[in-house]
């Protein structure tokens, strides 16, 4: 009889907080999540991917969980949280370690990687993911999976992604008060390269654009495996405040037009079309140029995908990356978006929409569902990694692992 698994994602961003349900089967190999709850509410307790009012948030994740709930029709106990901020930064480091047998086991994978970790970091640092970029074993490089090579000395370079302790802690208290418990944290930058990304992709080069609300998340992959990542303090948030600032209207209008009007190509407003603020405000009654607002709209998103490419020329693939780019977020959907993209980075753009996803597709078919999706798909591909105990290094946690173990052999007792 085939076994499902419940597993589910919550993506706390600046703008919105979004909950996804899944089910997966392991007689299709427990890989392809097939959606059965979404739940969505407004983020009015974070700005920039930092808590600013705990209880608000709280309230926000116990909104979107419910509705997941609902639409599941199955309770939520577990979670994995995909995260983004400012505060995230990243870093390579190198691990080395001697082999104390010929053969190089999954040990040897998780001693090297610890060694990698061993680096100076700040004290109001926390190591929230380690992914490896290749290994080394002796004099061969370029190697993807040591396990079962013969060797003397095993040598990782792996990418580091670190957050503030007290903003994740803010985060972690903010789900566990909500009643849930947190199977892992997941960067953002990680977690959309499993939603949108094929290993074609990967392989060729590619860079993924995630514009939030209150930061943009920048990775680049290249030979299957993370070359470069950020997270830009700039995203949706700063083109809705250039709008209220230009127009002289309140946040909350900026917001509404920019969503029903907004467009980052002027060129195709004609001078005389006007937009009637009474219609979507009590408090704004004046009427403004829409092309004057697609103007400003169009100044931020250039200065966006400018920082953008000077990340793409600190690493070297300034117009170098076959598979192009690949936007997500929910405030990449205004027209012409892909098009000043184009032009700013001179690469082939496209909408990153998730990929392998089944079930109520039509609900998360969409770029602003890409971190949660992306979430939800690590935690199936490490679940699935650790009940056959080749653990993902990229998170190797000894005492998590050892929980695994434990409870591994209590399922062997009759």
């Amino acid at each position: 009889m085939a076994k499902e698994r419940v597993i589910s994602s919550l993506d706390i961003g600046s703008s919105k907080i979004r909950t996804v349900v899944a089910v997966v089967d392991s007689a299709d190999g427990g890989q392809v999540p097939s959606v059965i709850g979404v739940g969505l509410s407004p983020s009015l307790g974070m700005r920039k991917g930092h808590v600013i009012d705990i209880e608000e948030t709280i309230h926000n994740i116990i909104s979107a969980l419910e509705d997941a709930e609902r639409m599941a029709g199955l309770p939520i106990n577990h979670v994995f949280v995909g995260m983004s901020g400012s505060h995230i930064e990243a870093f390579d480091s190198r691990g080395v370690i001697a082999i104390s047998g010929s053969e190089i086991t999954v040990e040897d994978v998780a001693r090297v990687l610890e060694a990698a970790q061993a680096v100076s970091i700040p004290s109001n640092r926390r190591i929230l993911h380690i992914e490896p970029k290749s290994y080394a074993v002796d004099e061969q490089r370029g190697i993807k999976n040591p396990v079962g090579m013969t060797g003397i000395r095993l040598e990782v370079e792996a990418h580091i992604i670190t957050g503030q302790i007290q903003h994740v802690k803010n985060l972690e208290k903010c789900v566990d008060q909500a009643g849930v418990d947190i199977d892992s944290l997941v960067p953002a930058t990680i977690a959309i390269s499993e939603a949108v990304l094929t290993k074609r992709q990967k392989e060729l080069g590619v860079v993924t654009i995630d514009v939030g609300a209150g930061s943009t998340s920048v990775a680049v992959f290249e030979e299957g495996t993370i070359l470069h990542s950020v997270c830009l303090p700039v995203g949706g948030e700063n083109v809705t405040n250039d709008i209220a600032i230009g127009l002289r209207t309140s946040i909350d209008t900026a917001e509404k037009i920019k969503i029903e009007f907004g467009s980052v190509l002027p060129a195709e407003i004609q001078e005389r079309e006007m937009i009637d603020l009474s219609t979507v405000s009590k408090m704004d009654t004046q009427t403004v140029s829409k092309k004057y607002m697609a103007e400003i709209m169009q100044a931020r998103y250039y200065e966006i995908f400018s920082l953008v490419k000077e990340e793409l020329k600190r690493v070297g693939r300034d117009g170098l990356l076959p598979a192009g780019a690949l936007l997500t977020g929910a405030a990449v959907k205004a027209p012409g978006v892909l098009d000043i993209a184009r032009e700013v980075l001179g690469l082939p753009v496209q909408m990153g929409f998730p990929v392998e996803i089944g079930g109520v597709i039509e609900k998360v078919d969409d770029p602003a569902y890409a971190t949660a999706l992306g979430t939800l798909l690590w935690g199936i591909r490490e679940g699935s990694h650790r009940n056959g105990f080749a653990f993902n290094m990229g998170n190797f946690d000894m005492k998590r692992a050892a929980s695994q173990v434990g409870s591994w052999f209590k399922n062997l007792l009759p």
